[in-house]
Protein backbone atom coordinates (compact mmCIF):
# COMPACT_ATOMS: atom_id res chain seq x y z
CA UNK A 1 0.00 0.00 0.00
CA UNK A 2 2.78 2.32 1.13
CA UNK A 3 4.46 1.75 -2.05
CA UNK A 4 1.95 2.08 -4.60
CA UNK A 5 1.25 5.57 -3.07
CA UNK A 6 5.14 6.53 -3.75
CA UNK A 7 5.14 5.32 -6.80
CA UNK A 8 1.73 7.35 -7.83
CA UNK A 9 3.46 10.33 -6.13
CA UNK A 10 6.20 9.43 -8.80
CA UNK A 11 4.81 9.43 -11.82
CA UNK A 12 2.36 12.59 -11.02
CA UNK A 13 5.47 14.03 -10.60
CA UNK A 14 7.10 13.50 -13.70
CA UNK A 15 3.74 13.88 -15.68
CA UNK A 16 3.98 17.74 -14.39
CA UNK A 17 7.41 17.92 -14.86
CA UNK A 18 7.16 16.53 -18.35
CA UNK A 19 3.95 19.20 -18.87
CA UNK A 20 6.29 22.12 -17.42
CA UNK A 21 9.45 20.96 -19.88
CA UNK A 22 6.78 21.08 -22.65
CA UNK A 23 5.53 24.45 -21.85
CA UNK A 24 9.25 25.62 -21.28
CA UNK A 25 10.68 24.12 -24.51
CA UNK A 26 6.95 26.17 -26.23
CA UNK A 27 7.92 29.20 -24.89
CA UNK A 28 11.39 28.90 -26.26
CA UNK A 29 10.65 28.37 -29.50
CA UNK A 30 7.59 31.12 -29.50
CA UNK A 31 10.69 33.48 -28.61
CA UNK A 32 12.99 31.88 -30.70
CA UNK A 33 10.71 32.56 -33.50
CA UNK A 34 10.22 36.11 -32.27
CA UNK A 35 13.24 36.76 -32.63
CA UNK A 36 13.80 35.55 -36.11
CA UNK A 37 10.49 37.56 -37.02
CA UNK A 38 12.01 40.64 -35.61
CA UNK A 39 15.38 40.25 -37.31
CA UNK A 40 13.37 40.03 -40.65
CA UNK A 41 11.06 42.77 -40.57
CA UNK A 42 12.97 46.06 -40.60
CA UNK A 43 9.87 48.52 -40.28
CA UNK A 44 8.22 49.38 -37.10
CA UNK A 45 5.33 46.76 -35.99
CA UNK A 46 2.18 48.08 -36.36
CA UNK A 47 0.38 47.93 -33.04
CA UNK A 48 -3.44 48.34 -32.94
CA UNK A 49 -4.94 50.32 -29.81
CA UNK A 50 -6.53 46.81 -28.69
CA UNK A 51 -3.12 45.54 -28.88
CA UNK A 52 -2.29 48.29 -26.28
CA UNK A 53 -5.33 47.41 -24.01
CA UNK A 54 -4.50 43.89 -23.85
CA UNK A 55 -0.60 44.03 -23.14
CA UNK A 56 -1.41 46.71 -20.56
CA UNK A 57 -4.33 44.43 -18.70
CA UNK A 58 -2.01 41.68 -18.71
CA UNK A 59 0.85 43.90 -16.87
CA UNK A 60 -1.76 44.93 -14.68
CA UNK A 61 -2.37 41.59 -14.17
CA UNK A 62 1.32 39.86 -13.67
CA UNK A 63 4.34 42.31 -14.08
CA UNK A 64 6.25 39.95 -14.74
CA UNK A 65 4.59 39.47 -17.97
CA UNK A 66 7.51 41.94 -19.35
CA UNK A 67 10.20 39.73 -19.31
CA UNK A 68 7.94 37.76 -22.03
CA UNK A 69 7.17 40.79 -24.46
CA UNK A 70 9.41 40.97 -27.33
CA UNK A 71 7.57 43.36 -29.25
CA UNK A 72 7.91 46.24 -27.94
CA UNK A 73 10.16 47.31 -25.15
CA UNK A 74 9.17 47.73 -21.64
CA UNK A 75 9.72 51.41 -21.23
CA UNK A 76 7.27 51.57 -24.30
CA UNK A 77 4.77 49.09 -22.30
CA UNK A 78 4.99 51.58 -19.04
CA UNK A 79 4.30 54.51 -21.06
CA UNK A 80 1.41 53.37 -22.70
CA UNK A 81 0.09 52.71 -18.67
CA UNK A 82 0.71 55.75 -17.43
CA UNK A 83 -1.15 57.13 -20.65
CA UNK A 84 -4.55 54.95 -19.86
CA UNK A 85 -3.79 55.91 -16.20
CA UNK A 86 -4.31 59.76 -16.94
CA UNK A 87 -7.02 59.16 -19.55
CA UNK A 88 -8.83 57.19 -16.88
CA UNK A 89 -8.14 60.08 -14.48
CA UNK A 90 -9.57 62.76 -16.59
CA UNK A 91 -12.54 60.67 -17.55
CA UNK A 92 -13.38 60.12 -13.62
CA UNK A 93 -12.91 63.96 -13.24
CA UNK A 94 -15.10 65.40 -16.21
CA UNK A 95 -16.80 68.46 -15.65
CA UNK A 96 -20.88 66.69 -14.29
CA UNK A 97 -22.79 70.19 -14.57
CA UNK A 98 -22.39 72.73 -12.15
CA UNK A 99 -22.43 76.65 -12.90
CA UNK A 100 -23.80 77.74 -16.62
CA UNK A 101 -20.87 79.70 -18.20
CA UNK A 102 -22.32 83.27 -19.20
CA UNK A 103 -22.84 84.46 -22.73
CA UNK A 104 -20.17 85.97 -24.64
CA UNK A 105 -21.49 89.52 -24.79
CA UNK A 106 -21.63 89.52 -20.70
CA UNK A 107 -17.87 88.48 -20.47
CA UNK A 108 -17.34 90.88 -23.23
CA UNK A 109 -19.36 93.82 -21.56
CA UNK A 110 -17.26 93.02 -18.05
CA UNK A 111 -13.53 93.51 -20.23
CA UNK A 112 -15.22 96.58 -21.92
CA UNK A 113 -16.68 98.20 -18.44
CA UNK A 114 -13.01 97.33 -17.17
CA UNK A 115 -11.16 98.76 -19.61
CA UNK A 116 -13.07 101.52 -20.07
CA UNK A 117 -13.22 102.31 -16.50
CA UNK A 118 -9.96 101.82 -15.00
CA UNK A 119 -10.98 102.90 -11.29
CA UNK A 120 -13.45 100.47 -10.49
CA UNK A 121 -13.13 96.79 -9.27
CA UNK A 122 -15.28 93.51 -9.17
CA UNK A 123 -18.12 94.83 -6.65
CA UNK A 124 -18.64 98.24 -9.15
CA UNK A 125 -19.02 96.08 -12.15
CA UNK A 126 -21.10 93.78 -11.01
CA UNK A 127 -23.20 97.03 -9.45
CA UNK A 128 -23.53 98.12 -12.57
CA UNK A 129 -24.21 94.54 -14.28
CA UNK A 130 -27.10 94.31 -11.52
CA UNK A 131 -28.44 97.95 -12.66
CA UNK A 132 -28.45 96.61 -16.35
CA UNK A 133 -30.13 93.62 -15.79
CA UNK A 134 -28.14 90.67 -15.71
CA UNK A 135 -28.18 88.30 -12.68
CA UNK A 136 -24.26 87.39 -12.34
CA UNK A 137 -22.26 86.56 -9.17
CA UNK A 138 -19.62 89.08 -8.64
CA UNK A 139 -16.59 86.36 -8.29
CA UNK A 140 -18.03 85.40 -11.94
CA UNK A 141 -17.03 88.79 -12.64
CA UNK A 142 -13.65 88.88 -11.36
CA UNK A 143 -12.81 85.98 -12.90
CA UNK A 144 -13.58 87.57 -16.48
CA UNK A 145 -11.92 90.95 -15.57
CA UNK A 146 -8.84 91.41 -17.46
CA UNK A 147 -5.79 91.54 -14.92
CA UNK A 148 -4.23 94.33 -14.99
CA UNK A 149 -0.09 95.44 -14.84
CA UNK A 150 -0.45 98.31 -12.98
CA UNK A 151 -2.30 100.20 -10.56
CA UNK A 152 -5.41 101.31 -12.13
CA UNK A 153 -4.85 105.03 -12.83
CA UNK A 154 -6.66 107.45 -15.83
CA UNK A 155 -5.22 108.26 -19.11
CA UNK A 156 -3.90 111.42 -20.79
CA UNK A 157 -7.19 111.21 -22.90
CA UNK A 158 -9.33 111.74 -20.07
CA UNK A 159 -7.15 114.13 -18.18
CA UNK A 160 -7.40 116.24 -20.97
CA UNK A 161 -10.86 116.21 -21.45
CA UNK A 162 -11.91 116.72 -17.72
CA UNK A 163 -9.21 120.04 -18.01
CA UNK A 164 -10.63 121.34 -21.78
CA UNK A 165 -13.88 123.01 -20.24
CA UNK A 166 -11.16 125.03 -18.65
CA UNK A 167 -9.30 125.79 -21.46
CA UNK A 168 -9.93 128.63 -24.16
CA UNK A 169 -7.76 129.34 -27.40
CA UNK A 170 -7.65 132.31 -29.17
CA UNK A 171 -6.40 133.49 -32.77
CA UNK A 172 -7.28 135.89 -35.69
CA UNK A 173 -7.08 135.79 -39.63
CA UNK A 174 -7.08 137.81 -41.88
CA UNK A 175 -9.93 138.10 -44.71
CA UNK A 176 -9.08 140.53 -48.35
CA UNK A 177 -12.22 143.01 -49.19
CA UNK A 178 -12.84 144.01 -52.47
CA UNK A 179 -11.23 147.11 -52.47
CA UNK A 180 -7.94 145.18 -51.17
CA UNK A 181 -8.69 146.46 -47.53
CA UNK A 182 -7.29 143.77 -45.05
CA UNK A 183 -9.56 142.89 -42.14
CA UNK A 184 -8.86 140.98 -39.02
CA UNK A 185 -11.23 138.56 -37.44
CA UNK A 186 -10.75 137.78 -33.73
CA UNK A 187 -12.01 134.06 -32.76
CA UNK A 188 -12.06 132.40 -29.05
CA UNK A 189 -12.96 129.25 -29.21
CA UNK A 190 -13.75 127.16 -25.91
CA UNK A 191 -12.13 124.07 -25.88
CA UNK A 192 -14.89 121.71 -24.32
CA UNK A 193 -17.31 121.55 -26.34
CA UNK A 194 -15.37 122.90 -29.30
CA UNK A 195 -18.21 126.54 -29.15
CA UNK A 196 -16.71 129.96 -31.15
CA UNK A 197 -17.31 131.66 -27.50
CA UNK A 198 -16.89 135.31 -29.63
CA UNK A 199 -15.82 136.01 -32.45
CA UNK A 200 -15.13 140.42 -34.12
CA UNK A 201 -13.70 142.31 -36.99
CA UNK A 202 -11.25 144.82 -37.02
CA UNK A 203 -9.09 146.63 -39.33
CA UNK A 204 -6.24 147.15 -36.53
CA UNK A 205 -6.09 144.83 -33.77
CA UNK A 206 -4.30 147.13 -31.14
CA UNK A 207 -3.94 145.40 -27.59
CA UNK A 208 -6.45 147.66 -26.22
CA UNK A 209 -8.76 146.17 -28.73
CA UNK A 210 -8.18 142.42 -28.23
CA UNK A 211 -8.30 143.07 -23.84
CA UNK A 212 -12.23 144.75 -24.58
CA UNK A 213 -12.70 141.06 -26.57
CA UNK A 214 -11.42 139.25 -24.22
CA UNK A 215 -14.19 141.25 -21.36
CA UNK A 216 -16.76 140.57 -23.63
CA UNK A 217 -16.03 136.96 -24.72
CA UNK A 218 -15.84 136.16 -20.98
CA UNK A 219 -18.57 137.95 -18.73
CA UNK A 220 -18.55 137.92 -14.87
CA UNK A 221 -18.06 134.24 -13.94
CA UNK A 222 -17.41 132.66 -16.94
CA UNK A 223 -13.07 133.29 -17.31
CA UNK A 224 -11.58 130.27 -18.15
CA UNK A 225 -7.97 128.77 -16.49
CA UNK A 226 -5.70 128.99 -19.29
CA UNK A 227 -5.96 130.69 -22.76
CA UNK A 228 -3.59 129.50 -25.66
CA UNK A 229 -2.52 132.15 -27.63
CA UNK A 230 0.22 132.52 -30.07
CA UNK A 231 3.09 135.26 -30.10
CA UNK A 232 1.80 137.78 -32.32
CA UNK A 233 2.58 141.08 -31.37
CA UNK A 234 -0.63 142.37 -31.22
CA UNK A 235 -1.10 140.71 -27.89
CA UNK A 236 0.95 144.07 -25.46
CA UNK A 237 1.08 144.52 -21.97
CA UNK A 238 -2.66 145.71 -21.78
CA UNK A 239 -3.28 142.55 -23.17
CA UNK A 240 -1.52 140.37 -20.92
CA UNK A 241 -2.70 142.79 -17.75
CA UNK A 242 -6.31 141.97 -18.58
CA UNK A 243 -5.94 138.28 -18.41
CA UNK A 244 -3.96 138.94 -15.14
CA UNK A 245 -7.06 141.11 -13.67
CA UNK A 246 -9.46 138.42 -14.85
CA UNK A 247 -7.68 135.27 -13.27
CA UNK A 248 -6.54 133.90 -16.39
CA UNK A 249 -3.49 132.03 -16.59
CA UNK A 250 -1.52 133.09 -20.16
CA UNK A 251 -0.33 130.52 -22.40
CA UNK A 252 2.06 131.90 -25.05
CA UNK A 253 2.86 128.78 -27.53
CA UNK A 254 6.62 128.26 -28.53
CA UNK A 255 7.91 130.39 -31.92
CA UNK A 256 7.25 129.21 -35.17
CA UNK A 257 4.68 126.08 -33.52
CA UNK A 258 1.16 126.31 -34.87
CA UNK A 259 0.55 122.81 -34.17
CA UNK A 260 0.78 123.72 -30.15
CA UNK A 261 -2.91 126.17 -30.63
CA UNK A 262 -4.23 123.20 -32.67
CA UNK A 263 -7.98 123.78 -31.73
CA UNK A 264 -8.13 127.09 -32.52
CA UNK A 265 -6.06 126.44 -35.92
CA UNK A 266 -8.40 123.89 -37.21
CA UNK A 267 -11.48 126.03 -36.51
CA UNK A 268 -10.17 128.95 -38.46
CA UNK A 269 -9.31 126.19 -40.84
CA UNK A 270 -13.41 125.43 -40.56
CA UNK A 271 -13.91 128.91 -41.05
CA UNK A 272 -12.12 129.66 -44.08
CA UNK A 273 -13.43 126.50 -45.93
CA UNK A 274 -16.91 126.78 -44.97
CA UNK A 275 -17.69 130.28 -45.43
CA UNK A 276 -14.70 133.21 -46.25
CA UNK A 277 -13.55 130.99 -49.02
CA UNK A 278 -16.88 131.39 -51.03
CA UNK A 279 -17.91 134.64 -50.19
CA UNK A 280 -16.65 138.69 -51.58
CA UNK A 281 -16.52 140.45 -48.36
CA UNK A 282 -17.62 144.23 -49.09
CA UNK A 283 -16.44 145.77 -45.78
CA UNK A 284 -16.76 145.11 -41.88
CA UNK A 285 -19.79 145.24 -41.80
CA UNK A 286 -20.49 142.73 -44.32
CA UNK A 287 -17.97 140.25 -42.96
CA UNK A 288 -19.15 140.43 -38.99
CA UNK A 289 -22.92 139.62 -40.51
CA UNK A 290 -21.50 136.60 -42.68
CA UNK A 291 -19.76 135.42 -39.27
CA UNK A 292 -22.34 135.60 -36.99
CA UNK A 293 -24.60 133.88 -39.50
CA UNK A 294 -21.71 131.29 -39.92
CA UNK A 295 -21.15 130.92 -35.79
CA UNK A 296 -24.93 130.41 -35.19
CA UNK A 297 -24.86 127.28 -37.74
CA UNK A 298 -21.27 125.92 -36.44
CA UNK A 299 -22.37 126.36 -32.84
CA UNK A 300 -25.78 124.85 -33.05
CA UNK A 301 -26.61 122.53 -36.19
CA UNK A 302 -22.93 121.71 -37.81
CA UNK A 303 -22.14 118.13 -36.28
CA UNK A 304 -18.34 117.63 -35.09
CA UNK A 305 -16.80 114.48 -34.77
CA UNK A 306 -15.24 115.24 -31.62
CA UNK A 307 -18.38 115.16 -30.38
CA UNK A 308 -19.56 111.89 -31.65
CA UNK A 309 -21.65 114.32 -34.52
CA UNK A 310 -23.41 116.36 -32.36
CA UNK A 311 -23.28 120.15 -31.98
CA UNK A 312 -21.19 122.28 -29.35
CA UNK A 313 -24.57 123.65 -28.39
CA UNK A 314 -26.19 119.88 -28.07
CA UNK A 315 -28.51 119.21 -30.67
CA UNK A 316 -31.42 117.45 -29.57
CA UNK A 317 -32.61 114.79 -31.55
CA UNK A 318 -36.03 115.14 -33.54
CA UNK A 319 -38.21 111.53 -34.66
CA UNK A 320 -41.98 113.23 -35.55
CA UNK A 321 -42.75 115.42 -38.26
CA UNK A 322 -42.14 116.28 -41.84
CA UNK A 323 -38.54 117.07 -43.03
CA UNK A 324 -37.76 121.00 -43.11
CA UNK A 325 -33.92 122.68 -44.33
CA UNK A 326 -33.54 126.25 -43.74
CA UNK A 327 -30.68 128.16 -46.11
CA UNK A 328 -27.96 129.51 -43.94
CA UNK A 329 -25.36 132.17 -45.55
CA UNK A 330 -27.54 132.28 -48.87
CA UNK A 331 -28.00 128.59 -49.24
CA UNK A 332 -24.13 127.72 -48.80
CA UNK A 333 -25.08 125.49 -45.90
CA UNK A 334 -28.35 124.03 -45.07
CA UNK A 335 -29.70 123.39 -41.06
CA UNK A 336 -32.28 120.39 -41.42
CA UNK A 337 -34.48 120.00 -38.90
CA UNK A 338 -38.68 118.51 -38.61
CA UNK A 339 -41.85 120.50 -38.21
CA UNK A 340 -44.55 119.63 -35.75
CA UNK A 341 -47.94 118.96 -37.38
CA UNK A 342 -49.48 121.06 -35.07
Amino acid sequence: MGAGLVFGFFLGFLSCFCLCAKLATKNLALHHQLAILRRRAPKRVKITGTDRALLVVLYRIWSGVLSSIMVVRPETLLRWHRAGFRAWWRWKSRNRGGRPKIAWELRELIRRMAQENPLWGAPRIHGELLKLGFEVAQSTVAKYMPRRQRGGSQGWRTFLRNHAGEIAAIDMLTVPTLGFERLYVFVVLGLGRRKILHIDVTDHPTAEWLARQITEAFPWGTAPSSLIRDNDGAYGEVFRKRLYAMGIRDNPTAPHSPWQNGYAERVIGSIRRECLDHLAIFNAAHLRRALRAYVDYYNNHRPHLALNKDSPNSRPVEHVGAIVSRPVLGGLHHRYGRKSSG
